[in-house]
């Protein structure tokens, strides 16, 4: 039987802290569709990590394609597109959902090393000259950590935001590893700051059950903001049950909780691997991932060993730390990698 311990950072259950949520948001009965008082108390939460002000709407998300998708239908018409890094999730891996939801939105694939989109590559995106016959760019999705494990420096994002928004164009976050970036250092109240409009906080790959916040920064997408999400079939009725898991993950001290917390457990278990990792390691190691290239024949004799791991876009393959690795799993892996190199 095949290990998927690797595979990804959402094949780990939800930790323990969550499950205790759940349990405790159970109790009772509850006002539906995101009014209950689970749903509050996990949105001042949010906020009050964030910084942000008292009226930016949270809401809860089952999956990070349906958070990504309907965000985006905010920020750009569907004879509109979205600038983003050419291997970022909502331009490989959500199968159109960007598009479907907004009626016919575009996206727009710009260059970066390592999944970090180079200045250069969006200054000349934003530099077209519109025509009647393109999809003009009214958006930018930016992503931390990247696919490929990396961590956006604030500056490096400032960069990217500042003449986006000097265009008046929209910006997006896609934060379904924001838990990895904050234990790498990234200062979550920054995101305000910097002027991102809807920032995604990714719960299931950081070790909840599925949900996923999505935090409405700019007041001006306010307006029948529950009436859209309805109409997108994201307006869940049983509202608790997605925002409870935040209470666990947040903890009650008004910090990052077990949320950063397990993340640091997760980018400390990719560091150790990297540390027995003996293929070249191609991205630098910042989050919980490690991408390393290896042939075909040596991958198949891994998945032989009885590994499974992805090869990934840029034809490297992944090997993913979640909040339940261990150190005895990761030991176990590496020599599995020295037998089949």
């Amino acid at each position: 039987m095949a290990r998927y311990d690797f595979a990804s950072d959402n094949v780990a259950g939800a930790m323990p802290e969550v499950m205790e949520a759940l349990i405790a948001a159970n109790a009772g009965t509850a006002s539906g569709y995101g009014t209950d008082h689970v749903s509050k108390a996990a949105g001042d939460r949010i906020r009050a990590l964030l910084d942000a002000d008292a009226d930016a709407e949270v809401k809860f998300a089952a999956s990070g394609t349906a958070a990504n998708a309907f965000a985006l239908t905010l920020l750009a018409a569907p004879h509109e597109a979205v600038l983003a890094h050419e291997h970022a999730h909502i331009c490989t891996d959500e199968t159109g959902a960007p598009g479907f939801f907004s009626q016919g939105g575009g996206l727009i694939g710009l260059p970066g090393a390592s999944g970090k989109i180079a200045l250069a590559g969006l200054e000349a995106a934003l530099a077209r000259p519109e025509v009647s016959y393109n999809q003009p760019a009214n958006a930018l999705s930016l992503t931390t950590a990247t696919e490929y494990g990396t961590v956006y420096s604030e500056e490096h994002l400032r960069s990217l935001i500042a003449p986006v928004k000097a265009k008046g164009y929209g910006v997006h976050l896609d934060g379904a590893r924001l838990a990895n970036a904050v234990a790498a250092g990234f200062d979550l109240k920054s995101v305000a700051r910097m002027g991102v409009d809807i920032l995604v906080m990714g719960g299931t790959k950081a070790g909840s059950t599925p949900t996923e916040a999505v935090v409405f920064l700019n007041p001006a997408h306010a307006r029948r903001l529950d009436a859209r999400l309805k109409h997108a079939g994201q307006l869940v009725s049983k509202g608790r049950f997605l925002a409870a898991p935040w209470l666990g993950l947040l903890g009650e001290d008004g910090g990052t909780g077990p949320w950063a917390a397990r993340a640091a457990h997760a980018n400390a278990m990719a560091q150790k691997l990297a540390a027995l990792m003996p293929f070249q390691i191609k991205h630098p190691v910042e989050a919980n991932g490690i991408f390393v290239e290896m042939d075909e024949p040596t991958l198949e004799r891994l998945r032989g060993e009885g590994w499974f791991v992805y090869r990934f876009l840029d034809g490297t393959v992944r090997f993913m730390c979640s909040w339940a690795t261990t150190p005895e799993m990761v030991e176990d892996l590496g020599a599995a990698l020295q037998r089949v190199r």
